[in-house]
């Protein structure tokens, strides 16, 4: 079944462009997701089954319909504060000490078992895709695409510089810089470990920081900007500058009379809707245990 959301009207001057390639350059319908639609027939011009190489005329619809897909994962009562939600986006403000989907650690109790439940009380069936990950111990923003092509224009919005992420993380030690930029490359500190490190043949990565409060010399709170998103990103480039995230057990050590996780926060996220192309924003408020941390440190 077409959706009027994913349709376009063919202009004039573009008589001449494929049907394919006007899917590419004015919907955004990335490569991946037009072999899906071509196998499956999923893409009419006026209402019929059209073929990705014709070409139509100045007031021709372009409609798809995208394969139909879902998850199979255990549905489970779990809390979920969701932050915004449409038939596209699923937009999550994640609590610390959950992993996003069953691994063999973690076969139940993951964020995929409760949005499950979540998606079959509204009624919907689609395939759970993370776009962004947080790790267990990380908390906030936490966005979910319901269909293929919100996956893939994220990513094609992240690699044109267009999303913006930001974090907040309390960090041991005095950040004397109000503000910096870490450029340095990240990858596996060895192959089959979790744990990354900074070395010279690793992938490009970027964060940007800035200081919000500094408690003595002993703690800093720092506001943290993404140009890249690596694997424990955050965590190996404020451990490698000699300031681990507080609680942060596998890059610096744990602060059980602190806070008995990393303190790091998803704080906002900002990207152009895949689907309609407005600004989307999302916002997620600190967690308890960083607010109980932060007034500990002022005190």
């Amino acid at each position: 079944m077409t959706e009027e959301r994913f349709a376009y009207e063919i202009q004039e001057g573009e008589q001449e462009v494929s049907v394919r390639d006007l899917l590419k350059r004015r919907m955004g319908v990335s490569s991946r997701l037009l072999r899906k639609l071509k196998q499956g027939g999923g893409v009419f011009l006026n209402g019929r089954p059209v073929r990705l190489f014709e070409k139509g005329r100045a007031g021709d619809r372009i409609t798809i319909a995208l394969p139909e897909e879902k998850s199979g994962f255990a549905p489970e009562d779990i809390p979920l504060e969701v932050l915004y939600e449409d038939r596209d986006l699923l937009i999550l403000n994640k609590q610390p000490g959950i992993v996003c989907h069953p691994t063999k650690g973690h076969a139940c109790h993951t964020v995929a078992n409760g949005v499950q439940r979540h998606m079959e009380l509204r009624g919907e069936a689609y395939r759970i895709r993370f776009i962004n990950r947080l790790d267990m111990d990380t908390s906030g923003v936490l966005l979910i695409g319901k269909n293929s092509h919100c996956q893939d224009n994220f990513a094609h919005q992240a690699a044109q510089g267009l999303v913006e992420k930001k974090y907040l993380a309390v960090v041991t030690g005095l950040v004397e810089e109000e503000e910096g930029v870490v450029d340095l490359p990240i990858d596996l500190a060895k192959e089959g470990e979790i744990r990354r490190m900074v070395r010279e043949d690793g992938y490009p990565s970027v964060t940007h920081y800035k200081v919000l409060e500094r408690f003595g010399r002993a703690f800093t709170l720092l506001e943290l900007r993404l140009e890249t998103g690596r694997t424990h990103q955050i965590r190996v480039h404020l451990a490698h500058l000699g300031h681990p995230v507080v609680g942060d057990v596998l890059y610096g050590s744990p602060d059980v009379w602190n806070i008995e996780r990393q303190a790091l926060h998803a704080s906002y996220l900002a990207f152009r809707h895949p689907v309609s192309g407005v600004p989307v924003e999302a916002a997620a408020p600190l967690p308890e245990d960083m607010k109980r941390l932060l007034e500990k440190l002022r005190a």
